[in-house]
């Protein structure tokens, strides 16, 4: 691709100064469109258009390849474009569409070179039309420099090893004075030229002292030939490396000169904008919070009538009649099985501080932590639904079992829990033989399904169910070999259809999870089986997730809140099953404790 320069048309998730904020993919539509390249955004005559701009839709924002026309005017903006007296770039863009303060969509129609000094960061220069949904069009200033395309002479450089030379050019021009006064002195010491004036040789003497010894912020000049050295070597090839290795071999030098890191180029985010989250498993939350069956009710009912009599001696048989004088038997009472369950507030609070919001330009602050509250609250209920908070009963922050049922705590009328005997599927498939020999994760893999299909037998919950497991459990079943050493399950679609269940999901969350029956036994949770339209979230108008904020004008704080108000519980019985594996006591040791 032949072009003049290139440049940030526009960039995501900067706010600018009128409050709203580009987002990602808003002018998605424009990728691979040519648009005209003007002068400071005039469009009035044909000479103001100065050339054309390729657009190039990328995650951080819209980039553009800018190349100039041969008219007078073409010609004059190349030559400020090359001289450095003009970089920067703005669009104007037309449609736009927004919601709040989000810029969802827009048509760029045009690129302009602007002078970059009357536009310090990002902003837009428009006239709002409010509303939840507004057209609109603006100028748009990312505030970014533009880039000269390299000749195709660098371009070859470009593809070579990087040099002492290229890693140089990456220092600032404070760096870059730093070490022109080194290599002058080292010359000077070598027997350069005489001639050099005097203000030069006054700069060297005051960065570097002629001196045999390294003392304060000087250096010799057998270390500065040795650094020079070291940075040219095929096994170094960078100053920074040079020097830092050198000061770790030299103890003198190490503590005599100061301040080394002015020599080294300023960092730079690899990612710019939002720093990217550091989380757990959301795919399953997500699962949770969208399979669940939703209801505008928050007290929650449940009544079902047992008709079942399983040993016979409710009396709900049907008899036989004959003519003998003798009444016809009534039968006994069928059991009503009913309970509540009442909503409770989940919340996630927190604040930041007005100056940080003002101070933080390259991304919406705001927005970000917003974002973070979110998903920390919908994990929180999904795991809450799930397995319950894990907050002790007297912890005031608690999720209550009594307003959002967990399915693991449930009773076991809702929850058939069911114990993994791994010893007892291992004695099943090796018996006594000592010639067959299964691995660990086949009889693992073996006791798990087992269990999981013969306690559907009691499942009486609607259609098939997800399983829900950790990612370990699910690794350790996909695994398993048989004798010869080929794999069982060769995906975990093969695993889904053993297994009998929809989907399987891991949650990491779940990992290492106990819990203590009422006769004080330790069971470990392996997974949980279940289909969430049998799990009914209720939550009425009002109580739906809702966000808050608050100026606090003592503390000068933005605080937010975002909230719900709910309830969550199983409402058919027999609808989930929960394998569990039994966890030996500790041994006894005979002290206390």
């Amino acid at each position: 691709m032949k072009y003049d320069f290139s440049g940030w048309a526009t960039r995501n998730d900067i706010r600018c100064s009128d409050g709203r904020t580009i987002m990602r993919d808003a002018f998605k539509h424009n990728d691979g469109q040519t648009v005209p390249l003007v002068w400071n955004h005039r469009h009035d005559e044909p000479c103001d258009v100065i050339g054309h701009a390729l657009l190039e839709n990328r995650s951080e924002g819209v980039y553009t390849y800018c190349s100039f026309n041969d008219t007078e005017n073409g010609t004059i903006a190349k030559a400020l474009v090359q001289h450095g007296d003009i970089t920067a770039l703005s669009i104007y863009a037309n449609k736009l569409k927004q919601n709040g303060g989000n810029v969802i969509h827009g048509e760029i129609r045009e690129v302009s070179l602007v002078h970059a000094g009357a536009n310090p960061g990002a902003f837009i220069d428009s006239v709002m039309i409010h509303g939840e949904y507004a057209d609109d069009e603006a100028i748009i200033y990312t505030g970014e420099d533009i880039t000269l395309a390299h000749s195709e002479s660098e371009n070859k450089e470009a593809t070579k090893e990087e040099t002492v030379e290229d890693v140089f050019n990456t220092l600032t021009d404070k760096q870059k004075t730093v070490v022109y006064a080194l290599i002058g002195q080292a010359l000077e010491d070598k027997g350069g030229s005489d001639d050099e004036e005097e203000e030069d040789k006054s700069v060297k003497h005051n960065v570097f002292e002629n001196d045999e010894q390294t003392q304060g912020g000087a250096l010799r000049h057998s270390d500065e030939v040795n650094i020079l050295s070291l940075a040219k070597s095929n096994s170094v090839g960078s100053l920074q490396d040079a020097i830092q290795i050198y000061l770790d071999q030299n103890d003198s030098l190490a503590h005599g000169f100061d301040s080394i890191e002015e020599l080294f180029p300023d960092y730079k985010d690899v990612r710019p904008g939002a720093p990217e989250f550091i989380e757990r498993d959301q795919g399953w939350v997500t699962a949770v919070m969208q399979k669940v069956d939703k209801s505008p009710i928050s007290r929650i009912r449940t009544r079902q009538t047992d008709i079942r009599d399983l040993d016979g001696t409710a009396g709900l048989r049907g008899y036989g009649y004959n003519k003998r004088n003798v009444a016809k038997t009534v039968a006994g009472n069928a059991k009503l099985l009913k309970r509540t369950t009442d909503p409770q507030t989940v919340y996630r609070r927190d604040a930041l501080h007005r100056d940080d919001i003002i101070d933080l330009t390259d991304f919406d602050v705001v927005e970000y932590q917003y974002k973070i509250m979110r998903q920390n609250l919908n994990e929180e209920i999904a795991t809450a639904i799930m397995i319950g908070d894990g907050r002790d009963d007297a912890d005031d922050d608690k999720i209550s079992e009594e307003h959002i049922r967990s399915i693991w705590h449930d009773d076991d009328l809702y929850t058939i829990k069911v114990d993994v005997d791994i010893d007892a599927a291992r004695e099943e498939l090796q018996g006594s033989s000592t010639v067959q020999h299964f691995g660990d994760n086949y009889i693992y893999a073996e006791a798990i399904i087992n269990s999981s299909l013969y306690a559907r037998e009691h499942y009486k919950g609607s259609g098939k169910p997800d399983f829900y497991c950790t990612p370990h459990l699910l690794n350790v079943m996909l695994l398993a070999r048989d004798l010869n050493g080929r794999r069982i399950y060769s995906d975990v679609g093969d695993l889904e259809k053993a297994l009998n269940v929809g989907t399987i999901y891991t949650a990491e969350q779940f990992e290492g999870k106990t819990r203590t029956t009422r006769t004080n036994e330790t069971k470990k949770l392996l997974g949980i089986f279940v289909n969430l339209a049998d799990y009914q979230v209720g939550s009425t108008k009002g109580g739906e997730i809702t966000r808050f904020n608050q100026f606090d004008i003592d503390f000068n704080q933005e605080k937010y809140l975002i909230e719900t108000r709910l309830s969550g519980a199983l409402t058919r019985v027999y609808s989930a099953i929960v394998l569990e594996e039994p966890v030996a006591p500790a041994a006894s040791n005979g002290n206390p404790g």
